[in-house]
């Protein structure tokens, strides 16, 4: 039973979420430049020292076993944590060391990006030392990842409001109803009124939306996408009518492929927020990088 960590465990440990991580033996021995059968060897010396087995393994194929499972997902933690570790203990004589885990919302506008980016190269300028953890999520993801702490900050739209979580304010996006090329009011498209649309079929988004600012509400859904890049298939398709950010839709409508239906009447606004934890003093690095994004955005979060 394993009783206390050496570096062979490690090492031990290593192998395993190589291999976890290729599917199987064979296929992580280009990873590691080591032969199957030193592989195995190194897997039941693992096992042995854990006392359980952690994956099938032979002509039927490679499957984690349950034990196997959650102990992959442990042991991506640990070594996270011995980087992590390495990293500070390398960097003791920085001002911020450690890791920035930010979650953001897909397509975001090019211009806001570039904006993020500028706050990243701030913060590159600081006297630091520190990791950036960066990853794509729904915004009920971002405000999850958020509650469990595995991200620090969020930056996407958000139609309701943890009570735990403190939003700021960073910019606005306008959104368009759109129609592709093949769908009936193509033609007309540009000056479409709002009853004129109310019974088309149309794709929505699974995660809320502000019904509130939503000219039509529509009757027939008959499609639903968790991201844009789904959304706008369906729309091109030429069977669904829906709404898309206009910077996103923009290069699909100077090829003609899509057309804005009234961007008077049939179009929204949504803020895109910073969130953090609200009752949760924020650390000197997430302090420092709100700062940063908050200078980014030309001071216009507060």
């Amino acid at each position: 039973m394993l009783t206390g960590l050496t570096d062979l465990d490690l090492r031990l440990i290593r192998i395993f979420l190589a291999v976890a991580d290729a599917g199987g033996i064979t296929v992580a021995q280009t990873t590691l430049n080591i032969s199957q059968p030193t592989i195995s060897a190194q897997l039941a010396a693992l096992e042995t020292r854990l006392g359980y087995r952690l994956c099938d393994r032979g002509r039927s194929g490679f499957k984690l076993t349950e034990k196997g499972e959650r102990f992959l997902a442990l042991a991506k933690r640990l070594l996270a944590a011995v980087e992590e570790f390495g990293d500070e203990a390398r960097n003791l004589d920085k001002k911020l060391v450690g890791t920035l885990r930010i979650g953001l919302i897909g397509h975001t506008p090019i211009s806001q990006n570039a904006r993020i980016s500028d706050a990243i190269a701030q913060f590159r300028r600081r006297d630091e030392a520190v990791r950036f953890s960066i990853s794509v999520w729904s915004p009920g993801e971002l405000e999850e990842h958020l509650l469990k702490g595995d991200i620090q900050i969020a930056v996407g739209y958000f139609w309701h409001r943890v009570p735990t979580l403190e939003y700021t304010p960073l910019f606005a996006e306008r959104q368009i109803a759109y129609c592709g090329r093949a769908h009936p009011l193509f033609k007309r498209a540009g000056a479409v009124k709002p009853p004129a649309v109310a019974d088309s079929e149309w794709a929505w988004r699974s995660y809320p939306v502000p019904e509130a600012q939503i000219p039509v509400r529509p009757r027939r859904i008959t499609a639903q996408a968790d991201n844009m890049e789904a959304v706008s298939l369906l729309i091109l398709s030429g069977s669904h009518l829906g709404y898309l950010p206009e910077h996103f839709a923009a290069p699909y409508v100077e090829q003609g492929l899509l057309a804005a239906l009234n961007p008077k009447l049939l179009a929204y606004t949504v803020t895109f927020h910073m969130v953090t934890q609200k009752y949760t003093r924020p650390s000197p690095i997430v302090s420092a990088f709100i700062e940063d994004l908050k200078h980014a955005h030309g001071g216009a979060a507060t």
